[in-house]
């Protein structure tokens, strides 16, 4: 009696698994492309299938199916690098200059604003302990607070650190 209930399972996952396989193969049949087809009464028909007579319709919006050297596992070709059109405008060293100075004062503006922001943080955070405010009563209310104020320090650290990576990368 044992042995029927392993023969079962062994039917049902040799089962699961031809199942698994077929709906894996669906998606890859299907992205052949749409075809009309005309039958010998002169009906037209939609299908993914292609037959001798059967045109290809170009559906807009559509994603086109991967070649079959692609899906063979054949290496994909390099793209040619893009450059840059001849008519495209074009600024001076000098223009560019003055631009990367711009962006590095304002830069410094903002990183000299969160540091200050950082500064006046941890100075109320106190070391973990900050000052009980009266409608705190509640313990719980107490935490969160510090729990917000510890986010707010993290967030303002590593904006003050992305700050000084962008100055970095000026040129």
């Amino acid at each position: 009696m044992t042995i029927k209930p392993q023969i079962r399972m062994r039917k049902l996952a040799v089962a699961l698994a031809l199942l698994c396989g077929a709906f894996a193969q669906a998606p890859a049949q299907a992205q052949n492309g749409v075809y009309l087809c005309t039958n010998a009464n002169g009906g037209r028909e939609l299908t993914d299938s292609y037959r001798p007579g059967c045109k290809t319709l170009n559906l807009p919006n559509s994603i086109p199916a991967p070649s079959r050297a692609r899906q063979s596992g054949a290496p994909r070709a390099l793209a040619a690098p893009v450059s840059t059109p001849t008519d495209f405008p074009k600024v001076d060293n000098a223009q560019q200059k003055a631009r990367d100075n711009d962006r590095r004062e304002i830069l410094n503006d903002e990183l000299r604003g969160e540091e200050k922001k950082l500064a006046e943080a941890r100075k109320e955070f106190n070391g973990g302990e900050p000052e009980r405010q009266g409608n705190e009563r509640n313990f719980a209310k107490y935490q969160e607070r510090v729990e917000m104020m510890r986010d707010s320090i993290s967030r303002t650290e590593k904006n003050i650190e992305a700050l000084k990576r962008e100055i970095a990368n000026i040129k």
